[in-house]
């Protein structure tokens, strides 16, 4: 596919991109070589490769998600700047 320098423009003006003239011609050059790259890809073979979704098989492994009592409580509070009810008291952040 090849671009024309009014394709390229109104692409610009879509994309509220101000492009001044004598870089016309560097555009047009870079937006070519995008395209070209993008058909190399679409046209690559892929019918003997199978489906993957990353370069390797590392999975996520996450912990089980277990409830665990916290005996110490006072000393976590001890150097809250306030407290109310056993908790931290912090100050409002939405009005």
């Amino acid at each position: 596919m090849h671009v024309s320098k009014e394709e390229l423009l109104h692409i610009a003006d879509l994309s509220d991109l101000i492009i001044e003239e004598n870089e016309v011609d560097e555009y047009l050059k870079n937006l070519q070589e995008i395209l070209d790259f993008a058909n190399t890809i679409n046209s690559a073979n892929v019918d003997n490769l199978d489906i993957t979704i990353g370069s390797n098989e590392a999975k996520n492994v996450f912990r089980k998600d277990e409830v665990k009592e916290f005996d110490n409580t006072q000393g976590l509070l001890q150097n809250a700047p306030s407290l109310e009810q056993n908790m931290f008291k912090i100050p409002k952040v939405v009005q």
